[in-house]
């Protein structure tokens, strides 16, 4: 029989409610009775009496973070935590937040943040124009970069000596990042904060679930491209969320197909052979916000740090854009009449 990495229910729920639990370094090997090294009863259960790991474990940090409240305190103004996601990579999730974040801030009455906590490939600074930025710091804690009067960001990249520096991190230093720029970064009054993560289902993800679940997520949406090889971990991804309790607010198929800018004509370079992301959406129940063809000169804007809305507002992407952002506005429960200025919220 092949072996299996299914975890126990219980294990499941304890990994996501305590991501950040760190293992204790015992000196011997788990007893047969043992009720584990990290569980609420380790070292003090009748199982425990005898043990050489008891007193180790009786003095290893339990219960919540006792920064959550600190966090939770933070983004109190903060209306609506929205969560970017897929389990697979290269799909675009970096370059539909940022198109997010964009279309919302054409808005100048709404103030959008993003938080980039890819930490090995954070994107998001080029794509918004503020590369060569860095942080200030206040008695207030950081300040996060403004790319426009109403979009600020807070990434890694502000942090680097280099551009070019690689992030050779595990994951509890990924993880006390993550937790700065929620805890120390002064985001003030937010319409939407946009975080940005890099694939799979991971300690950045466990990360924010966990750091945000006081303040409240107010969901997530989940990125894929059409062809079934993006879909497999994309399935995976929703069931994260599933277990962990994110609300999947809606799927965006990302490169549909083709448009070419000169003869219009439509090519699909990635084959739905088993219903795209639409097909997924209807499978599993989970609201389909759009498809957005594969458009070069999104990658050029981005490229510049320029807002493909404003250079290229009547290009079909542009419109499909628009389609999606009006559909999460909905799924949100805010009238994309009032958010969205006049045109923006077009399909």
């Amino acid at each position: 029989m092949a072996p299996s990495l299914e975890a126990p229910d219980d294990e499941v729920r304890d990994v996501l409610a305590n991501p950040l639990k760190k293992k204790p370094d015992l000196v011997a090997p788990e007893p047969e009775h043992c009720p584990g090294p990290e569980s609420e009863q380790a070292g003090t259960a009748d199982s425990c009496a005898g043990c050489p790991n008891q007193q180790i474990c009786a003095s290893a940090p339990k219960g919540p973070d006792p920064d959550l409240p600190l966090i939770t305190a933070r983004l109190a103004d903060v209306k609506h935590k929205i969560l970017v996601l897929s389990g697979k990579g290269g799909v675009g999730k970096s370059t539909l937040t940022v198109q997010l974040a964009h279309a919302f801030a054409t808005n100048p009455d709404t103030t959008v943040g993003v938080m980039d906590t890819d930490i090995c490939g954070p994107s998001i600074p080029k794509m918004l124009g503020v590369e060569t930025e860095t942080i200030h710091t206040s008695n207030a804690g950081w300040e996060p970069v403004w790319a426009m009067d109403n979009l600020a960001v807070m990434s890694i990249q502000f942090l680097l000596p280099n551009r070019d520096d690689a992030i050779i991190w595990r994951g509890p230093k990924k993880n006390g990042l993550i937790k700065q720029f929620l805890k120390d970064v002064q985001w003030g009054e937010l319409d939407f904060l946009l975080v940005d993560t890099p694939p799979g289902t991971s300690d950045e993800h466990l990360s924010v679930n966990t750091f945000l679940k006081e303040s409240k997520i107010e969901g997530a949406v989940v990125v894929t491209t059409p062809q079934e090889v993006a879909l497999l971990d994309v399935r995976k991804e929703i069931d994260f969320c599933r277990k962990a309790g994110i609300r999947i607010l809606g799927i965006v198929e990302n490169m549909s197909l083709f448009v070419c800018p000169g003869c219009k004509h439509e090519s699909k370079i990635f084959l739905d052979h088993t219903g795209g992301g639409r097909g997924l959406a209807e499978e599993l129940g989970i609201p389909f916000l759009g498809s957005v063809p594969l458009d070069p000169r999104i990658g050029i804007a981005c490229d510049y740090g320029e807002s493909f809305f404003d250079s290229f507002p009547d290009s079909s992407a542009c419109k499909a854009l628009k389609g999606v952002v009006k559909g999460l506005v909905e799924q949100i429960g805010l009238d994309p009449e009032v958010l969205l200025p006049e045109g923006d919220g077009s399909s």
